[in-house]
């Protein structure tokens, strides 16, 4: 087939490298797009078989931010079967373009790669996103109460309202927790239960009646909280994670529904794919709503998983009960199996100290792990202790090496320079959480200016270990990842503090890129998604501002007008219509 004089110049786009490659060097190339002539025509990449067939879907007049390696933008992306087979300027689309073609004018918006979450609790999270009570974003303690009023109206009689996490007392006008009291006035015919982080929590008496507390008394292993705030109690993550589990589960028919109910939300919110850790309170058969919607195809974003161990002491055999039939990636591009976490041991569970028999039991699971080749992601908070566990990792590393297993370390919010330069050596990850938006008011009142480097972003950066950026959602923090975007950026609390200092702060291209292509590593996936490119899958989102140039206090408030997974429009907003061929949206 004979190319047209137009396209003769045009090349075949090349992979990314790897976001741990060459941090340092790293500026954001977005800032002044408006007065940089950009280099389409060497940006744009087509085969001779992307030219014989037109396009699915060709997205035009839009400010797309690739991510590629040169940091390039383009006009116009065109897609078929699911993955990008053309990205340039708008007139070179018409190559791809035929009458079956759908066609969308972004009227000048910007278009990111999808993002991707490398730490969300979503599948638990998504089986009672239907039935819960959801305090995320409420400014003041009238509107939660609100909320609160509005799901009592809307409950069965005698319903329980269930507030699971993603809130803290800093968000509000008020600076405080609500008091029982207040909980009593707005629902005072149905139960409720309302957890703050792992830490606390307050039950209306209808609710603590309802679990059979004798009046007077507590649930087994939660205590008064220390400033004797009526009715609320407090407990480690293992206790409230017990009662959390007497609670009324909801139906399998609101697991379904809560799961296709969430999973658009966060479309709706420009993620495409998220990395999932397991968690408490989530058994094997929990998933079984997940499976569904894969099964039916009905999945509208990719989710990689891992197992997590819920029978404390005998977890390796667990782990090989659950993974007998389930070698590690096992499953497709929307559903797939990413080995264990984040939970590995019980005992080496948010445990500073852990003994040598601890020790012992963890080392034979890991080895275990990796001779089978599977991913391992643990929770560790404190750089304190992390030698403990880094020790086992380098021991392991000189007898079955795990350089390649994209092992990773969730949280750690101050890791020291040492502890991130034994991570790159070892090949281990870290996912990075927005966990100092909700808790950095303590953590300063606590570790003062040491806080102002938590987490250390741009140490780990320079230090070139893999990143991937996500929230921890939802019992402790919010889901929306340009929340923790803009805290990335800025630093600062929800309360509005500043934190971090320069230093340990990204670039706005830097920050994009923890969420899109650092965030797919951990599953394998930076080859695949992540950039804008020829060949990739079609993962993106058009949004409701630009991300490069709105003021940073406005980040948060950024969502997605059309999200596409797979060449798929998952979720489309005014005023993009989601059945039309043609539509347009004003800029």
């Amino acid at each position: 087939m004979k190319l047209t004089p137009s396209l003769r110049a045009l090349r075949v786009a090349s992979p990314t490298p790897s976001p741990g490659a060459a941090p340092a060097a790293r500026q954001s190339r977005f800032r002044g797009v408006p007065g940089r002539t950009l280099l389409l025509t060497s940006l744009f990449a087509l085969s001779f078989a992307a030219q014989a067939q037109p396009a699915d879907l060709v997205v035009t007049n839009a400010k797309i931010a690739t991510l590629d390696a040169a940091g390039t933008m383009a006009q116009a992306i065109a897609v078929r079967d699911g993955r990008i087979v053309a990205v340039g300027s708008a007139a070179q689309m018409g190559a791809f373009t035929s009458p079956a073609t759908r066609t969308v004018d972004a009227g000048g918006r910007t278009v990111v790669p999808g993002l991707i979450d490398s730490h969300m609790h979503a599948v638990r999270a998504a089986l009672s996103y239907s039935t819960e009570v959801n305090w995320i974003g409420a400014g003041t303690i009238a509107e939660a109460m609100a909320r609160i009023r509005t799901a009592a109206a809307n409950a069965r009689p005698g319903g329980w309202l269930i507030v699971a996490g993603g809130w803290t007392e800093q968000q509000f006008a008020e600076r405080r927790r609500p008091t029982l009291a207040e909980l009593q006035e707005a629902a005072p015919n149905n139960p409720v239960y309302v957890q703050l982080f792992y830490e606390a929590v307050v039950m209306t008496p209808k609710a603590l009646e309802a679990l059979g507390v004798a009046p007077g008394t507590l649930p087994a292993g939660m205590k008064p909280v220390a400033d004797g705030a009526p009715g609320w109690m407090s407990g480690d993550i293992v206790g409230i994670s017990a009662l959390f589990d007497k609670l009324p589960k909801p139906t399998y028919d609101d697991n379904v529904a809560g799961t296709r109910a969430f999973f658009t939300e966060l479309n709706r919110l420009g993620i495409t794919g998220l990395v999932d850790p397991g968690g408490f309170s989530i058994a094997p058969s929990q998933y079984a709503a997940l499976f569904q919607l894969w099964r039916e195809k009905a999945l509208t974003l990719r989710v990689a998983y891992s197992v997590f161990a819920q029978k404390p002491g005998a977890e390796l055999q667990e782990f090989r009960d659950l993974t007998q039939m389930l070698p590690m990636g096992f499953g497709d591009d929307m559903l797939k199996f990413n080995g264990l976490g984040e939970r590995v041991t019980l005992a080496m569970y948010n445990n500073n100290f852990p003994d040598e028999a601890a020790k012992a039991k963890f080392y034979e699971l890991v080895k275990w792990a990796a001779t089978k080749k599977m991913a391992v992601t643990i929770h560790w908070q404190e750089n304190g202790s992390v030698d403990h566990l880094l020790g086992l990792y380098e021991k392991l590393n000189a007898e079955v090496p795990i350089k390649d297993l994209r092992w990773s370390i969730a949280h750690l919010d101050d890791a020291s320079p040492e502890t991130l330069a034994r991570m790159k050596a070892l090949g281990i990850g870290w996912t990075m959480q927005d966990a100092m938006y909700f808790q950095g008011d303590r953590a300063l009142a606590v570790r003062g200016d040491a806080a102002r480097r938590m987490p250390p972003i741009g140490t780990a950066l320079r230090a070139g270990v893999n990143i991937g950026a996500g929230t921890d959602a939802h019992r402790v923090a919010s889901y929306n990842p340009f929340v923790a975007l803009q805290w990335m950026l800025d630093g600062k609390t929800v309360s509005g503090k500043a934190m971090r200092g320069a230093d340990e702060t990204p670039t706005r291209e830097q920050a994009l890129r923890l969420y899109t292509q650092g965030s797919a590593w951990f599953s394998f996936d930076e080859g695949r998604r992540g950039t804008l490119e020829v060949g990739k899958l079609a993962d993106f989102a058009v949004l409701d501002q630009d991300f490069f140039s709105v003021p940073l206090e406005r980040i948060g408030k950024t969502t997605s007008l059309m999200t596409v997974v797979g060449g798929r429009i998952v979720y489309a907003a005014r005023p993009f219509n989601a059945t039309g061929a043609s539509v347009a949206l004003a800029p």
